[in-house]
């Protein structure tokens, strides 16, 4: 599925290039604003029909935010919730939407983060806001709330969807 996705972008991209002499000459510096818009448009599309279908084939009960990261709070913890600053203790599983393992606390434990200031996606940013201690949920980050177009450089491909079983364990 994602190898033809990349084949539709690859069409688009020589679609949109393939102007007049003209127009190419005019503008050697590939595509303009518009083009770039469009394309983003159709990329963002294709990433919600891909959630969208792994949330059916799983029977989750999924809210999307304004942000585009979507969410199941399986329990929001007690307390306050997480803010700017907190450190956080979780145990996590991270994966692809097809069932690739990428990281876990099984593998490598509990993970430690400051809110706002640690190096993470930011869609694990945004979603960790939505609960308290002891909370627990399911995160899907689309790749624009993850690692975009380059990955991770090891285990996520580029442009890949992130799903996050998440359990927060402490936080200060």
């Amino acid at each position: 599925m994602m190898t033809r996705d990349l084949v539709i972008l690859l069409l688009l991209t020589g679609m949109v290039s393939c102007n007049s002499a003209q127009e190419k000459s005019e503008k050697q510096s590939g595509p303009d604003k518009k083009e770039m818009a469009e394309l983003n448009k159709y990329m963002v599309q294709k990433d919600r029909e891909r959630i969208s279908n792994y949330i059916e084939r799983k029977g989750l009960q999924m809210t999307e935010s304004p942000t585009g990261l979507w969410y199941l709070i399986k329990s929001e913890g007690s307390g306050s919730y997480l803010k700017d600053n907190d450190t956080v203790v979780m145990e996590y599983e991270c994966h692809l939407l097809d069932g690739t393992s990428c990281y876990s606390s099984g593998e490598s434990g509990p993970k430690e983060v400051i809110l706002g200031r640690s190096t993470m996606e930011a869609g694990l940013n945004l979603g960790l806001r939505l609960l308290k201690s002891g909370g627990e949920a399911i995160f899907i980050l689309p790749p624009f709330l993850a690692y975009g177009l380059t990955g991770d450089g090891n285990k996520i491909p580029s442009r890949a969807v992130i799903v996050y079983n998440i359990k927060i364990v402490n936080d200060r």
